[in-house]
């Protein structure tokens, strides 16, 4: 019988396990890939944070790069490997948790090869889940290549010819920029072309600098400044939206409302000369693997800064799990230091 199995080896999986380490706890992570830091190692190539070094530091631990610096996915994998190794942290990969109910006081987690028993479980899973496309995608040709961004690399995975981008958040817009980037590549972009954007620096200071110096970050969801933040649209940051837009082979479409075989039905046109289309359409969540759990209408966990209204059930790395600095690498560990302290009390 364990006191804790955390669910997710990633950024929040890491953080509330070093707290669960100083508390003295019996515990392990487990994680369903095979290696520590994979679930950024699967994202696309090219990516990069819009956070620097300072400001992704996960607890005990800095990470390892120049102050100022924008680590990339290779980078954020490797430091995810440093802190399993520097704390001796116990993981078990290759675990993919199938389902977890609580019998008798306590939690049964079942995997393909077995099952575990604890007393409190940590779901640390993120907040991607199921990759989203829209219904229309299955009556499109099976001639033109289609991809979620979830599982896109880099433009050597498309076909020649025009591509459609579809998705106007931070993941479309640099997949945009990337593909693009090829000026004999026909790009259609599907979205709103009116977006706040934002840079990186401003006045020589990093735009978290100032998100941390104004309390940007630390709204509670609650608050009054905090729901207006959750509820308005993202800006994109760190890329030059009206840049790319401006370009003579990206081709602003609109929403995508219909398709049929290759046609492709937008608000201004109807495109008949795709032949790939990279869905940046944002995810679903998934918690019907736990039993019980009671959901919010948009099918997030009920929970008051993580913590479930089934006892001995926690989450962390949730977006807006208490402010809008919860699901980032450097703000998660306010989030699993409340946490800790919970954990101590009960």
């Amino acid at each position: 019988m364990l006191d804790f199995i955390v669910v997710g080896a990633a950024q929040a999986g890491l953080s509330i396990s070093y707290y669960l380490q100083k508390l003295g706890k019996n515990f392990i992570i487990v994680d369903k890939e095979d290696e520590v830091g994979a679930s950024w190692l699967n994202r696309w190539d090219s990516l990069t944070l819009f956070t620097p070094t300072e400001f992704n530091h996960l607890p005990g631990l800095k990470f390892p790069a120049p102050k100022g610096h924008y680590p990339n996915k290779y980078e954020v994998a490797d430091y995810f490997k440093l802190y399993a190794k520097e704390f001796n942290l116990p993981i078990k990969l290759n675990t993919f948790i199938e389902k977890i109910e609580k019998k008798e006081g306590r939690f049964i987690i079942t995997h393909k090869n077995g099952s575990y028993e604890a007393k409190n479980v940590v779901i640390a899973t993120g907040p991607f889940h199921i990759p989203y496309t829209p219904p229309c995608s299955e009556d499109i040709t099976d001639d033109i290549f289609q991809i979620h961004s979830n599982y896109y690399k880099n433009p050597s995975q498309l076909n020649p010819g025009p591509a459609m981008v579809v998705g106007a958040g931070d993941s479309g817009f640099q997949i945009l920029d990337e593909v693009s980037s090829d000026k004999k590549r026909k790009t259609y972009y599907s979205g709103e072309t009116n977006i706040a954007t934002l840079p990186q620096e401003i006045l020589g200071k990093t735009l978290w600098w100032w998100f941390t110096k104004t309390g940007f970050l630390s709204f509670s969801k609650n608050s009054f400044i905090g729901k207006k933040i959750n509820h308005s649209r993202q800006p994109v940051i760190g890329t030059d939206v009206k840049e790319i837009l401006n370009r003579n082979n990206v081709i602003p479409v609109g929403r995508t409302n219909d398709a049929h075989q290759e046609q492709i039905e937008t608000e201004k046109e109807t495109i008949n000369d795709i032949k790939n289309i990279v869905w940046a359409t944002g995810y679903r969540p998934n918690f019907s693997w736990i039993k019980g759990l009671e959901l919010t209408p948009e099918g997030y966990p009920n929970h008051k800064r993580g913590i479930s209204s089934m006892k001995g059930l926690y989450f962390i790395g949730l977006p807006w799990l208490h402010t809008r600095g919860s699901a980032t690498l450097g703000g998660i560990k306010k989030d699993a230091k409340y946490l800790k302290k919970y954990i101590a009390k009960n």
